[in-house]
């Protein structure tokens, strides 16, 4: 199984939001804090998450199961 780090989601600039001035306040719980007025996105809170879908569709993918 595959396993995606922090330190990759960083060399793939994961970590880069929207402009603050288009943010969602919904979104605040996610967002680490703002640099050069784009939004930092929290990657603590972006990995576990991301590896559990990632997980999710290696299985439908092992099971020849469609993903659209």
């Amino acid at each position: 199984m595959s396993q995606v780090t922090m330190r990759d989601m960083l060399k793939a600039g994961v970590h880069f939001g929207h402009q603050t001035r288009y943010w969602n306040p919904k979104m605040g719980k996610y967002i680490f804090g703002a640099r050069n007025k784009i939004h930092i996105i929290n990657l603590e809170k972006t990995l576990p998450m991301f590896n559990d879908a990632l997980r999710f569709v290696e299985k439908l993918a092992a099971g020849k199961n469609k993903i659209l």
